[in-house]
C-alpha cells in the first residue's frame, strides 16, 4: 500500500500503465507477495520460537490455521489498497492508518474478550478482518477446532477479502486511466 502511494507520488506509476499487465495483475502481485513474506515470517515464528525455544505445543491444524492467515492477509492488503487509493499522499495514508488500524486491532477481542464489549460494537465488528483471524486462530491453535467451527470466520473473511479487492480494484484502476 505505502509502496503504491509511493509510485503515484514518484511518477513511476505511469510506467505501470504502459506494461503489459492489466490493473488486476498488478494489485494481485502486491497482495500475493505481501501475503508470502507475512506467511513465511509466522511461519518461523511458530516453528521455531513457539514449538522450537518456548517447546509450546500446538494443538491444531497449521495447514488450516495458515489458510486462515492467507485469507486475512488478502482481506488486510486488500483494505490496504484502498486506503492508498483514496489517500493522496504519504502522510495522509499514515493519518488514515491509525484512524482505522489501531481502533480495528483494539477491538479485535486480542486484548479485550469481545464479550466485555457493548453489543453494538461487537456487532460493528463482524466487519473486520482482524476480529475473524483472532476468532479462527485461537480456536484453530488453542483449542484444536477444526473446519466445522470455524467456517462463519472463514466466510466472512472471504466476503471482506472480495468486496474490498473488487471496490480496490475499481478505484485503482480509475486512478491509473486517469492519470495516464
Amino acid at each position: 500500500m505505502c509502496a503504491l502511494i509511493r509510485e503515484r507520488e514518484h511518477g513511476t506509476i505511469k510506467h505501470l500503465t504502459v506494461m503489459l499487465v492489466t490493473v488486476f495483475e498488478i494489485m494481485l502481485a502486491k497482495v500475493l507477495s505481501m501475503s508470502l513474506v507475512v506467511l513465511l515470517a509466522a511461519f518461523l515464528g511458530l516453528k521455531v520460537v513457539v514449538q522450537g525455544a518456548l517447546q509450546v505445543p500446538i494443538e491444531g491444524s497449521l495447514l488450516l490455521f495458515f489458510f486462515g492467515a492467507l485469507l486475512t492477509l488478502f482481506a488486510t492488503t486488500s483494505i490496504g489498497i484502498y486506503m492508498a487509493t483514496v489517500s493522496k499522499s504519504m502522510p495522509q495514508f499514515g493519518l488514515l492508518m491509525m484512524l482505522i488500524l489501531i481502533p480495528l486491532q483494539m477491538l479485535s477481542g486480542a486484548s479485550t474478550p469481545r464479550e466485555s464489549m457493548p453489543e453494538i460494537i461487537q456487532n460493528i465488528m463482524l466487519i473486520a478482518t482482524t476480529m475473524h483471524f483472532v476468532t479462527l486462530a485461537q480456536a484453530i491453535l488453542y483449542r484444536n477446532a477444526g473446519l466445522d467451527v470455524v467456517w462463519p470466520s472463514f466466510l466472512w473473511l472471504i466476503a471482506i477479502a472480495t468486496t474490498f479487492f473488487y471496490v480496490s480494484w475499481k478505484r485503482f484502476k480509475n486512478t491509473i486511466h486517469t492519470m495516464a
